[in-house]
């Protein structure tokens, strides 16, 4: 939705109702993505496309070239790579809040949870000391999904300090979280 909003097509979104859940998935989501993960967009004769990457990509798709998300020169694949080493955040942070929230409490496997707590960390380090000046030049789509999955572990992770150890992470993420589109899609509990 963030990619939504910057792209100023936010408007043409209709959010359906969903419970995805990794015990007892949702139908109504396995009907369109057969892994039952969100999120889940439906287009043209509602085909699917589904993660957050392909997503981001094809709402970006949709908007002039002006303003793209993904640059289309030699920094394309350093965007896309920044991309996916947000999302391996937001995946393990996920991971970890599975087997905190839903694991029954005497089946805790916790070295499962410190290596998971672990790939965030070494992620946050990265972003902070071998990715920065690339997040922070411009609000592409590498710059979107780090926000993301740092607003996500505000959201679900409250406790933990991660700006301590990453001030100039902290001080991006407080400007960028200011922006319109992250304002508007910030999570309820």
């Amino acid at each position: 939705m963030v990619c939504a909003h910057e792209r100023g097509l936010a408007a043409e979104v209709e959010k359906l109702p969903s419970a995805a859940w990794p015990v007892k998935r949702d139908e109504n989501i396995v009907r369109h993505n057969a892994s039952g993960k969100v999120p889940c967009a439906l287009v043209d004769d509602d085909a699917p496309i589904f993660d957050s990457r392909v997503i981001c990509a094809y709402v970006d798709s949709l908007a002039s070239q002006e303003g793209s998300l993904y640059p289309q020169d030699a920094r394309r694949f350093t965007v896309l790579t920044l991309e996916a080493l947000a999302d391996s955040i937001l995946d393990a942070a996920l991971l970890c809040r599975y087997e905190s929230v839903l694991r029954p409490q005497q089946f805790f496997w916790e070295d499962w949870y410190r290596g998971q707590m672990e790939k965030v960390d070494s992620g946050l380090d990265a972003l902070e000391h071998n990715w920065f000046p690339e997040i922070s030049a411009d609000f592409h789509a590498g710059a979107i999904a780090a926000a993301c999955a740092l607003g996500y572990l505000d959201f679900r992770f409250a406790d933990k300090d991660w700006r301590s150890g990453h001030p100039e992470l902290a001080r991006w993420f407080s400007e960028v979280s200011q922006r319109p589109s992250m304002t508007s899609t910030l999570p309820h509990a």
